[in-house]
């Protein structure tokens, strides 16, 4: 080969080398935008939804009446064989020590079960507008479930499947508020109380889950 032509190679070589850096460099990018805009779509509905939640807990306890709708009234938490929702009374430290994608894999759990209960207080709900609101609510509460898988998946986590959750999920025929006597309809406001206490505990974490991801993406 001539040394014209050996140049020639060398420069083409050399100008392959820069096409093929200039194209992964905006695909990196975009992956990177992508990822905030997921995060920030996903945080933006948690907080929507965590805002609705606190009007219609101040709806749901006044439609339980006394004394579930005094301002202090804080019944204990009913056992797990009564009520089936998962709790987000994990410490502080020791949620924060877990790895990304096993904080959204528990939030993804935890919020299938929530969603079960609270459609399950939307059927038991006598009230028209109450249950509206109820179910309204319950189809935000699903697109966040959506935002969550989606935001995994791009993030390269695998989203848990249902057979990975080990508790009731909609569909499988367990109620997850127990089925009770009218005598003992006390025993079931107490655990739609608490179903709400919940579900407003797990979408202020997951908020914050949320926004501190955004900052490190940022970072």
């Amino acid at each position: 080969m001539s040394r014209g032509k050996a140049v020639c190679c060398a420069q083409l070589t050399l100008l392959l080398a820069a096409v093929v850096g200039c194209v992964q460099v905006p695909d990196l990018s975009l992956t990177l935008t992508s990822e905030r805009t997921t995060i920030e779509r996903t945080y933006e509905l948690t907080k929507y939804l965590e805002h609705q939640l606190k009007d219609i807990k101040d709806t749901y306890l006044s439609y339980l009446g006394p004394p579930f709708s005094d301002p202090d009234f804080s019944p204990p938490r009913p056992n797990s064989s009564s009520l089936s929702v998962p709790s987000a009374a994990t410490r502080v430290e020791l949620w924060r020590g877990l790895e990304n994608g096993a904080r959204l894999a528990q939030n993804q759990r935890a919020y299938r079960v929530l969603l079960c209960a609270m459609r399950e207080l939307a059927r038991s709900t006598l009230c028209p507008y109450l249950q509206s609101s109820l179910l309204h609510f319950c189809s935000g509460l699903n697109g966040l479930l959506g935002s969550i898988t989606g935001l995994m998946r791009s993030l390269g986590y695998t989203p848990p499947q249902l057979g990975d959750v080990p508790l009731p999920l909609p569909g499988d025929g367990q109620p997850l508020l127990t089925e009770r006597p009218a005598s003992n309809e006390f025993s079931r406001k107490v655990e739609g109380f608490w179903v709400l206490r919940e579900l407003q505990s797990w979408l202020w974490r997951s908020a914050k889950d949320f926004n501190r991801l955004k900052k490190r993406l940022k970072a």
